[in-house]
Formats: C-alpha cells, structure tokens, sequence
C-alpha cells in the first residue's frame, strides 16, 4: 500500500505541475491579445516593401549630387543620362507602391479583429504614415519628370537657369527625406502596437 500511495502522490503531483502549467499559458495567451493573421502577414510584407522604397530612394541621393555637377559643368548629356536611370528606378519604385497599398488594405481590412482601442489607434497611425509614404514617393516622381523636363530645355538651349536644376535637386532630397520619416513613423507606430497588445 505504502508503494501504491508513493506513486499515486507523484501522479498527482504530476497531473499537478502539468495543470499549472497549462493554467499559466492560458492565462498569457489570454494577456497577450491574439492579432488576426492576415493582419500580421499583411504588416510584414508591408513593412520589407517600404524599407525597399526607403533604401532605393535613398540611394538616388548620391546619383542628384552627380546630375547637379553635371549640370554646372554643361555636361547635359550625363545629367540627362543618370535622371533617365533615375526615372527607370522611379518605374520600379511605383510598382512597390502598389504592393504596398494592397498590403495597407489587408492591414486595414483585418484591423476589426483587433480588440484594444489602444492597439487599433496605434495601427491605424502607422496605416497613415504608410500613406504618407506613398504620396511623397509619387511627389518624389513627379519631380524626377520635372527634372528630366528642365535638364532637357537647358540642353536645347531653351534658357532654363541653373537654379532650376539644383532647386529640383534640393526638393527631391527633401522627398527622400521625408519617404524616409514616414516609414520610420510607421515603424514606431507598429512598435507601440507591439508594446499595447502585450501589455
């Protein structure tokens, strides 16, 4: 009897320990507020386009510095050269932005099965910089046309002054700059969600 009562009572510390731990796990599953799945995969895919449309746009910086040079120099024919490849850039760019808003609205779609308020703000200011992000990238093409536009008029002699080329040139920075605030907007947006629905 002693050896029957030794091993039911590791049984039922057993039973115990495995009830404890099931009841912890529930009670933080329960805590951490379950997030709808499409809504996750949406706000990752969203997140590795827009970083893409950071990095590429980001690296038209050093390509404006060469078309502003180039420019003062007369050298039309290279200026005119690198906005093309530019505006090639710009092409692929916009096709990202396209992907990007279908991943904003599934984002946006998904966002009901969100419960905290708090959680649901949070996301929904990301959304918008998201936005933000897509205007200024179209913001930032409509530039790059002007650009090509104006290089093409000082290269048939049309009169256009030099600091039309470098005004352009300081804008498109300022839109780089901005693509790139939106998305860092974005991304603490999301880190505050982060911190909400684990709380």
């Amino acid at each position: 009897m002693s050896n029957l009562s030794r091993r039911t009572k590791i049984i039922i510390a057993f039973v115990a320990v495995v009830l404890a731990g099931y009841g912890v796990a529930v009670f933080w599953a329960n805590k951490s507020e379950a997030i709808p799945a499409d809504f996750t995969d949406a706000r990752m895919q969203g997140a590795i386009i827009a970083q893409n449309i950071v990095n590429t746009s980001k690296q038209s910086t050093d390509d404006l510095a060469e078309i502003n040079q180039y420019d003062n120099e007369g050298n039309y024919t290279q200026a005119l050269k690198l906005t093309q490849n530019l505006l090639a850039q710009s092409e692929a760019l916009r096709d990202q932005a396209v992907q990007l808003s279908g991943q904003i609205g599934e984002m946006t779609k998904a966002l009901s099965g969100v419960k905290s308020v708090d959680a649901r703000q949070a996301a929904l200011e990301s959304i918008a910089s998201r936005l933000a992000l897509i205007n200024q990238l179209i913001n930032y093409s409509g530039d790059l046309a002007r650009l090509q536009g104006v290089l093409q008029a000082r290269f048939s002699g049309a009169g256009q002054s030099r600091g039309a080329v470098q005004g352009l040139v300081n804008q498109l920075n300022t839109d780089v700059n901005a693509i790139n605030n939106f998305n860092a907007q974005a991304t603490q947006s999301m880190d505050r969600f982060d911190q909400i629905v684990k709380s």
